[in-house]
């Protein structure tokens, strides 16, 4: 007889011990935690033919982002489907034909297999969330919602993991604009569990997105034991807080948190915390803030991972490290490697699109304004800022993007560019020192004193309201 999980999924050539690690491994993937990985290899450790065990180690080896470690699941996965007995479920050889193509590159078909999954099986966890991860890496934001939202009337609310779905959901809601209903549900899902850091993430999108910089300093400050330390995505939402930070002006607080948390020497050198520092720094760059030494040790991190073309969001920010740190031979020879490689990439692996219509465009406009070619930036940038979310990502994690054009408009001279862009921006977010600051900037190179005046007031009134958050 076949074992099933709590859902009630057939789980073939899983023994009861091997389906209770497995059901605790699910558990620690949602709620982002290092156990995942232990519990993981306990599933194989009691029944090394599991399908569903062996699908969740490949997921596992993919959701980083992390070239080696794909290497060595894709590996493991070869192996065990050379050896694996008959007898797997339709949902099982789905879940196979999602992480086979998933390895090879397309992540958009292994994509669409797991939605298929979902509507067929709307409480299979593990195709919830590899799916939902997969919408975030390809910056699918009307999946990303809708993948979660086509399955949740099947949860009965008093499931254990409804809040974990919720809190899926609500990123989902907030990447498509429904900042109101993402707030709420965000918030419904950590009240469920407060361990519930993707919940705890959605909740700060919600508050980065409206301009809330100061409830979101708070609402971090009121739940740092449940979200600082302790699982995977605990950097990420420190990014999170020293956004809110820049908006409140405090440059102090940011590096303080950039040296404690986001990178130091003993930091892993994960190409999704690498990520998050070049972005921080990237910012501080573009308003003329002096980073020091931090610049050129991010960019010795960067180059000791020797990535080949896996994912372009992560090649933007190792260039972003490399520009920082005035190695620009090296960002450009990065550049250089992709181009070889897009010659002879598959189109079918999703990377190729990724890298040749945004990553490169981007790569090179980050070159641009490191060596102050401004109009070649605004050149660059402007036929793709809506092409963006192509390469994966969040709109707040895109952003540093469009502030590069913007930055790179004003200081070119681009004032009718410059005028469009700060206009776009105050009236898709009133509540924004930046935007307040750039109006001002603009105001000023146009010969328009009251009105640069009148736009650094608002600035200032703005980010006061996060200083007095920082204060305590």
């Amino acid at each position: 007889m076949t074992d099933t999980d709590r859902h009630g999924h057939a789980m073939s050539h899983t023994g009861q011990q091997a389906l209770t690690h497995y059901e605790n491994a699910l558990g620690a993937l949602l709620l982002f935690r290092g156990e995942v990985a232990d519990e993981s290899r306990a599933v194989l450790d009691a029944s090394p033919h599991s399908v569903m065990g062996n699908v969740l180690a490949a997921y596992l080896g993919l959701l980083g982002t992390e070239e080696k470690d794909a290497a060595a699941a894709h590996d493991a996965f070869v192996r065990y489907q050379k050896s694996c007995p008959a007898g797997e479920t339709a949902r099982e050889r789905m879940h196979l034909a999602a992480a086979t193509a998933w390895f090879a590159g397309d992540l958009r078909r292994a994509g669409a297999l797991l939605g298929e999954i979902t509507v067929a099986y709307p409480r299979d966890v593990l195709a919830l969330a590899a799916g939902h991860q997969i919408d975030f890496f390809t910056g699918d934001a009307a999946r990303l919602r809708d993948r979660v939202g086509g399955a949740l009337s099947a949860w009965p609310e008093g499931d254990p993991q409804y809040g974990q779905v919720l809190g899926m959901y609500a990123f989902g809601l907030e990447e498509t604009g429904h900042y109101s209903r993402a707030q709420q549900t965000a918030l419904a899902a950590v009240e469920r569990d407060p361990r519930d850091v993707w919940g705890i993430h959605a909740v700060v999108h919600t508050y980065e997105m409206q301009g809330q910089f100061a409830e979101g300093i708070r609402y971090l400050d009121a739940r740092t034991d449940d979200w600082a330390a302790g699982n995977y995505l605990n950097v990420h939402n420190w990014w999170h807080y020293c956004l809110y930070a820049l908006e409140a002006g405090d440059t102090r607080r940011v590096l303080e948190i950039y040296d404690a948390v986001l990178h130091n020497d003993q930091s892993q050198g994960l190409a999704m915390e690498l990520l998050d520092a070049s972005a921080l720094l990237w910012r501080l760059l573009l308003a003329d803030h002096d980073a020091g030494p931090r610049w050129a040790a991010l960019a010795d991190a960067w180059a000791a991972r020797r990535d080949t073309p896996y994912y372009a969001f992560n090649d933007v920010h190792a260039v972003m490290a490399y520009v920082g740190a005035d190695r620009i031979a090296d960002a450009e020879r990065l550049v250089r490697d992709r181009e070889a490689w897009l010659a002879d990439a598959r189109p079918d692996v999703t990377n190729h699109a990724m890298t040749e219509h945004v990553g490169l465009p981007v790569c090179r406009a980050l070159i641009a304004y490191g060596q102050r070619r401004y109009g070649q930036v605004v050149e660059a940038l402007a036929p793709v800022r809506y092409r963006l979310d192509d390469f994966g990502g969040s709109h707040a994690q895109r952003d540093a993007i469009q502030k590069t054009l913007l930055e790179a408009a004003l200081r070119a001279g681009r004032t009718d560019t410059a005028r469009t862009l700060v206009s776009e921006r105050i009236n898709l977010r009133p509540v924004c020192p930046y935007n307040w600051l750039a109006q001002a900037r603009l105001a000023d190179r146009l010969g328009r004193a009251a009105e640069a005046a009148a736009a650094r007031v608002r600035a200032e009134e703005q980010a006061s309201s996060g200083a007095a958050a920082l204060r305590g």
